[in-house]
Parts: C-alpha cells; sequence; structure tokens
C-alpha cells in the first residue's frame, strides 16, 4: 500500500491515464478525487473505484477555470480533511503545423494544458502547505522536450511550458516539503490516441519507428512512474523529469 493515509486529486481523471492512476492509486492505498469535464465518465470510473472497497469523488472540472479549480480542491478538502498530492494530468492535442494554427485553437492548447497546471497547482499549494507538505506530479509530454516535424508547435509549447513551470514551482517550494515533478510520456495509446494511432495507421507505424523498444506505451506504464512520484519513496526527488517514452528522447 504505497499511499497508505494519503489524499490525491487528479485532473483529466475520467479516462486514459487520469482514469488509469485514479484507480492505481486506490489500490495502493489513497483516496482519490478527481475531476474532468466529462461527467457520464468521471462518474463511472467513481463507481468502479467504490466497488473495491476504495474511496472515489469525481467532481466536474474545466481546469482552464480558477474558480472550477477552487471548488474541486475545496470539495477534496472537505471530504477527505486534506490533500497530499495533486495530478495535472487534464490535456488536449494539436495537429496543425504553425501556419494552419489559429490564435484561437492556439490559445485554447495553451489554456487547458499550461494553464490549467498552473491554476491546479496555485490552488493545490496551501492544502497540501496545511498536510505538512506532499507531491505534486505535472504531466507532460517527450514533446515538451525535443521538436518534431509532425507535431502541433501549440502543443509542444503547452508541454514546454508545463516543464520549466514544474521546475519554477519545485525550488520555489521546496522548503516546505512539497515536491513537483513532470512526467513526459511518449506515444500511449488512450481514447485521446486511439483514432490516429490505431492499428494499421500510417502515424501508428511513424510512431512505432521513432521507439527503440518498437511499440506504443501503455496508460498503466505511465501510471506506475506517476505512482512512484506521489509516493514517499520519491522523498529525494524534485523539479525532475520523470520520462516514459520507450527511448524516443534517448536518440
Amino acid at each position: 500500500m504505497r499511499l497508505e493515509g494519503k489524499v490525491a486529486f487528479i485532473s483529466g481523471g475520467a479516462r486514459g491515464i487520469g482514469a488509469t492512476t485514479a484507480h492505481l492509486f486506490a489500490e495502493h492505498g489513497a483516496r482519490v478525487a478527481f475531476g474532468d469535464v466529462l461527467q457520464e465518465e468521471g462518474k463511472q470510473v467513481e463507481a468502479e473505484i467504490q466497488k473495491t472497497g476504495a474511496e472515489a469523488l469525481f467532481i466536474p472540472l474545466d481546469v482552464t477555470s480558477e474558480e472550477a479549480w477552487r471548488r474541486a480542491i475545496a470539495a477534496t478538502a472537505e471530504r477527505f480533511g486534506e490533500l497530499h498530492i495533486l495530478v495535472n494530468n487534464a490535456g488536449i492535442p494539436g495537429l496543425e503545423g504553425i501556419e494552419d494554427t489559429t490564435a484561437e485553437t492556439w490559445d485554447t492548447i495553451m489554456a487547458v494544458n499550461s494553464k490549467g497546471v498552473f491554476l491546479g497547482t496555485k490552488v493545490a499549494i496551501p492544502e497540501i502547505r496545511k498536510a505538512g507538505g506532499g507531491s505534486i506530479i505535472n504531466i507532460s509530454s517527450q514533446m515538451g522536450i525535443v521538436g518534431s516535424a509532425t507535431s502541433s508547435p501549440a502543443y509542444q509549447a503547452s508541454k514546454g511550458a508545463v516543464r520549466t513551470f514544474t521546475k519554477s514551482a519545485a525550488i520555489r517550494h521546496a522548503d516546505e516539503g512539497i515536491r513537483v515533478n513532470s512526467v513526459h510520456p511518449g506515444p500511449i495509446f488512450t481514447p485521446m490516441t486511439q483514432e490516429r494511432i490505431a492499428i494499421g495507421t500510417a502515424a501508428r507505424e511513424s510512431y512505432i519507428s521513432r521507439v527503440p523498444l518498437g511499440r506504443i506505451g501503455t496508460a498503466e506504464e505511465v501510471a506506475y512512474g506517476v505512482l512512484y512520484l506521489a509516493s514517499d519513496e520519491s522523498s529525494f526527488v524534485t523539479g525532475s523529469e520523470l520520462v516514459i517514452d520507450g527511448g524516443w528522447t534517448a536518440q
């Protein structure tokens, strides 16, 4: 039980990496709250976790709204009494090149992928401080570390911002026992990516050709990395990047 006695909040927890992480945290003893704009799917994940005997709470959440974040974190603290772990997981993809990206698309991607991480961190820090410290994990991407001619510049910029913001937050709050780290998944099969990297698609073969391990990753493989950073096993880790990309960025 690697998270026994801990309370966690996960954004984007209704499906994919977020939902998988919520299930894994609950398996390891955490009381888990999670938010998403996908309310039907969120309620389903909540019910699935509760059926195992663990405690779970789904809260509707638009990560681009500071007020929505304040309601979500307040509801978590009211239900479970404290907060030790925040996983900023919510994100959206992008495909357009620079000349095809509208200002509106740029702003939308930045709002969810970057502003959402900032707001979640800002609102959660006071509660984590009250608990005596804890762990914040921000989900970035391997595309937040290296460039790619086939990825959206807006998406890459948003994920690069998460990477640098993580380091700044880690330095600023280390003396309070609040650790902040980023996770950088490579190509992972999730509901968000399943159409683009379905078996037989050219995009899937292109991705696999760039992964030394020769396959697409799973949400579970990312969730176990998040579990490590959330647990006390990583008590001397802050401001770091956990890359889970099958070797993509090693080349």
